[in-house]
């Protein structure tokens, strides 16, 4: 967005000095005219020229001004991709876990940082304890991480949580093996978050195809960008307490879990052959009938949904290049209506000023 806008800035400022500089040409020849009956065109030139350096040198200054915002938003990606990269290397589940809090937080009003908001007793409760986020989404010690980072390495930038969130999921995704894309930045915090709208707009374990079909058109995705999305599940787990709940899973799947076991946070299943990479053996699974959750493999019993999973199952290259594309119109899903936003100093709360908001 950045860079947009100092583009365009750049073309408006050359064309205002130019019409700028015909009209001081043409109000000095007919000052001339009028004063001596012929023109000093030992004048006209020093005006030219003078027109011209005042060109460039706004040119420049706009080249400088674009040139540090550059600077800038080269820091806070480095500064994101640095904690991202280590907090991987130390878990490797963590590069799925990333990706999913952006997906729960721009699904639910927009991305706007809201399922990063605790929980404060009595007073206001978020979207961290919502059922599809509840003891199940993570991640947010490292983005408090890299926000901190930004902080610390770039002096006097603002930026999002929001944006720090998607950064962070562009980063984990390329760490994993998939294809990288172009993170813009210019996102907003939200003042509040949505309890409510957690449990209804995000897709579930045991949705049939009808409804995620719904869901994802609510955001304007189309049906093979839902394909494309839910190829999040090549890498990563899924905790045995939810896979153990019969109308979550494949009833046909090979599980990992023993279901008749007292259960706990750290007994997971992977949701594909490989969960640490980002590839094509989730489409495979599914076509062989042995996706994980229930969602998954009901995308084989139509048509159109089950030719995408086979395209993208004959061809990695398609899927990661739908992924990426698919993940920037995510990061771009705007905020609701009317709400009121702001750049947090802490991701977990919002600033001080905004408390009387909550």
């Amino acid at each position: 967005m950045g860079f947009r806008l100092s583009h365009l800035s750049l073309a408006v400022s050359v064309v205002a000095l130019a019409l700028a500089g015909v009209a001081i040409y043409r109000n000095t020849y007919e000052a001339i005219i009028m004063n001596n009956g012929s023109p000093d065109f030992d004048l006209l030139e020093t005006g030219a020229v003078s027109i011209l350096t005042l060109n460039n040198k706004t040119r420049n200054s706009d080249k400088d001004n674009l040139s540090q915002q550059l600077s800038q938003e080269s820091c806070v990606f480095s500064a994101v991709k640095g904690v991202v990269d280590s907090a991987i290397d130390n878990e490797t589940r963590m590069g799925a876990s990333l990706i999913r809090l952006h997906f729960h937080d721009c699904f639910v009003d927009g991305c706007d940082g809201g399922i990063l908001l605790d929980d404060i007793n009595g007073t206001f409760t978020g979207e961290q304890t919502s059922p599809p986020n509840n003891n199940s989404v993570r991640g947010f010690e490292v983005i408090a991480q890299a926000k901190q980072s930004v902080i610390d390495t770039c002096p006097n930038i603002s930026v999002s949580c929001a944006d720090i969130l998607a950064i962070a999921a562009r980063d984990s995704l390329a760490k994993l093996g998939g294809q990288t894309y172009t993170v813009a930045l210019g996102r907003s915090d939200g003042t509040t978050a949505n309890f409510t709208g957690a449990l209804t707009q995000l897709p579930a374990a045991f949705d049939n195809l009808t409804v995620q079909i719904q869901k994802f058109s609510d955001k304007n995705f189309t049906v093979r960008e839902m394909v494309a999305l839910a190829g999040a599940h090549t890498v990563g787990f899924a905790r045995c307490a939810t896979v153990c709940v019969s109308t979550n899973v494949n009833p046909a799947a090979q599980l990992q879990c023993n279901c008749s076991a007292t259960l706990t946070d750290s007994d997971l299943q992977q949701l594909d052959t490989t969960p640490a990479v980002f590839d094509k053996d989730y489409y495979d699974n599914l076509n062989n009938n042995q996706g994980i959750m229930f969602s998954d493999q009901v995308l084989t019993g139509n048509t159109t949904t089950a030719d995408v999973v086979t395209t993208y199952s004959n061809n990695v290259s398609v899927f990661l290049e739908d992924f990426a594309a698919a993940m920037i119109k995510m990061g771009n899903l705007p905020t609701s209506a009317g709400a009121q936003l702001e750049i947090r100093d802490v991701c977990s709360r919002v600033n001080p000023t905004s408390v009387a908001s909550m």
